[in-house]
């Protein structure tokens, strides 16, 4: 008997999908997700935090439409920004004023959609590492 896809799960996949550390192995990573009934997508990033927000959150909404996770709806492009800003406000008192590098991951199934952001944040060699994640639901076809 299979279990339901839960927003736990969909979590998970999005922070799969950011921990690849290269394109190939997020290839690979989406192929198996998409194989599961999963829609995903990982991005890139990388700057001073703060003035970073804004094309870390314009890169996973785009990246999002064009593996056809969301549709290139308001609705659509909302509920990846929403959680997006909000898996980065998670990261927000440790990266303030740091440099930051990582990768973000969005992954759907039906109505979930979780954004997971995985980075690094430092000053030259002397890195922390950091973790934020959020959920939103998306009703059938946005």
């Amino acid at each position: 008997m299979n279990k339901p896809i839960a927003s736990i799960d969909v979590g998970r996949a999005a922070l799969r999908m950011a921990l690849t550390a290269t394109r190939e192995e997020e290839d690979r990573l989406k192929e198996h997700l998409r194989q599961e009934g999963f829609k995903a997508a990982a991005v890139d990033f990388g700057g001073e935090f703060l003035p970073s927000i804004k094309k870390i959150v314009e890169r996973a909404v785009v990246a999002s439409e064009r593996q056809n996770i969301v549709t290139d709806t308001h609705v659509g492009a909302g509920t990846v920004a929403g959680a997006a800003h909000e898996a980065l406000e998670q990261m927000m008192a440790k990266a303030i004023g740091f440099n930051v590098g990582g990768k973000i991951g969005i992954a759907r199934h039906g109505e979930h959609l979780c954004v997971a952001v995985y980075m690094s944040v430092g000053v030259l060699n002397l890195n922390e590492l950091g973790v934020g994640m959020a959920h939103r639901s998306l009703a059938g076809i946005d």
